[in-house]
This record gives C-alpha cells, structure tokens and sequence, in this order.
C-alpha cells in the first residue's frame, strides 16, 4: 500500500498537542525549580538538594522529549515534500523515521512520568513521617 499525502498530515495535530503538553510540563518544572533554588539558598538541606537533582534530570528527558517531537514532524514534513516529488521509497523511509522518533518521544514521556510519581510518592511518604 503506497504511503498517500495525508497520511503524515494526520500526525500534525498528534505531534502538536504533544509538544504543547510537553511545554506546559517543562514550564511547571522550570517554575518549581525556580522556587526550590530561591528556598535552597536560605533553607538548604539535603531533602531540597535531591529534589533539585531530580527535577534537573526531569528536565534533561522533557528536552529530549520536545526534540524528539520536533524531529518527528520535521521528518513528517519531509515525507510530505517527497510524496509531492514522487520519491515513494524515501518518503516512506522518512516517515518510518517520523514513526520512530515520536515512539522515542512518547518513551521519554512514560520515563519522565516514572520518575515524576517516584519523587511524588517519596514526598509523601516524608509528609505522612512528619506527622
């Protein structure tokens, strides 16, 4: 079945709410980092510290995951440029590689919730010692 001009047009909107999600996901760390660091630098202890590891570890894989995305539709333009040139073989090349970047986005995402649900259920588990 020849790969058509539609069809990496419908991971348009796919990839574009993902990078818009994977955005609001960065903006909230970069504000909690934000807070962390100005409360570290009065209150420091080593509680604050592993959170600030985290998060920076959280950040590194929601970068990896917008290039992934970005890629992703980078190449899913391209498939379309080669299915308007007729270069059936690369288009559908390109558009496995538009697939695979988007799994390898949507991976990062589930290792990036991962660690987000770890470093949440630590933090209640100190709240519940504390009282």
């Amino acid at each position: 079945m020849p790969l058509e001009l539609t069809t990496p047009a419908l991971l348009f909107p796919a990839i574009s709410l993902l990078m818009l999600a994977y955005t609001n996901r960065f903006v909230v760390l970069a504000d909690l980092i934000r807070k962390l660091v100005d409360r570290n630098s009065t209150d420091r202890n080593d509680s604050t510290d592993g959170q600030i590891d985290n998060l920076r570890r959280r950040i590194l894989i929601i970068q990896r995951m917008q290039v992934f995305g970005a890629l992703s539709f980078f190449f899913c333009v391209l498939t379309m440029f080669m299915l308007f040139f007729q270069l059936q073989l690369l288009a559908d090349i390109l558009f496995a590689l538009a697939l695979l970047l988007l799994l390898g986005s949507l991976f990062l995402l589930l290792l990036e919730l991962r660690i987000s649900v770890i470093a949440l259920t630590l933090q209640l588990d100190d709240a519940k010692k504390a009282r």
